[in-house]
């Protein structure tokens, strides 16, 4: 149950700085539609110029004009792995949507200029973005993991890294986030700062009381 003063702090508007704050949030969710999320490359002697993959919000876009998609693709069959396309990853289906309804409920929130309304969508931002992590790194899990029985070449299961390095075979695999995955941190802190704003300026205004009736 809600005591007096949690209620009067969610009810209570917020200043011009948080709703700035806010704008700038839901500019940066348009950007994560252009730029990737995550890179992953992938080194051996037979690819010394390394082979590219860059995971978008809707998207898998390989180097070299896209074609080390389908250099990866080759490899990953004769290891027994599944072949990277769009269709494989739910995530690229709906994600898309997902950015966009949490960009309205930023821009609705900083019409509506409550702490509430502030909260209720930073709440559902962390939500979005642990799940989104959570996915990511079950899906590597589950690529390395399930490979074929009658694959042409045998190798123990393994897990691609989330992040960082790993030496697969004979691969030097590097995965690290991109611009996409920086402008979602960048929502959280603005997120988070429009809270921390609002809470500053109310714990400098004291509160007036009420004129006797």
């Amino acid at each position: 149950m809600q005591s007096s003063s949690t209620r009067r702090f969610l009810d209570q508007p917020i200043d011009w700085r948080s709703r700035l704050m806010l704008v700038v949030a839901a500019g940066l969710l348009v950007t994560i539609y252009f730029v990737p999320l995550w890179n992953m490359t992938m080194f051996a002697p037979q690819y010394r110029d390394g082979l590219r993959l860059d995971i978008y919000a809707y998207t898998l876009t390989g180097g070299n004009g896209g074609q080390d998609v389908h250099e990866i693709n080759v490899l990953n069959h004769y290891i027994g792995m599944h072949e990277l396309a769009d269709t494989s990853f739910a995530e690229l289906q709906w994600m898309p949507f997902v950015i966009g309804a949490l960009g309205l409920l930023v821009l609705r929130a900083a019409v509506h200029a409550t702490v509430a309304s502030v909260m209720d969508v930073t709440m559902l931002f962390v939500y979005f973005g642990a799940f989104s992590l959570w996915s990511f790194g079950y899906k590597l899990y589950q690529y390395g993991h399930d490979l074929a029985p009658d694959a042409a070449v045998k190798v123990p299961p393994f897990m691609p890294p989330m992040f960082g390095y790993r030496q697969i075979a004979n691969f030097e695999v590097y995965s690290y986030p991109r611009a996409g995955t920086y402008a979602m941190l960048g929502v959280m802190l603005l997120l988070a700062g429009a809270l921390v704003s609002t809470w500053w300026q109310s714990r400098r205004t004291p509160d007036v009381p009420a004129p006797a009736g």
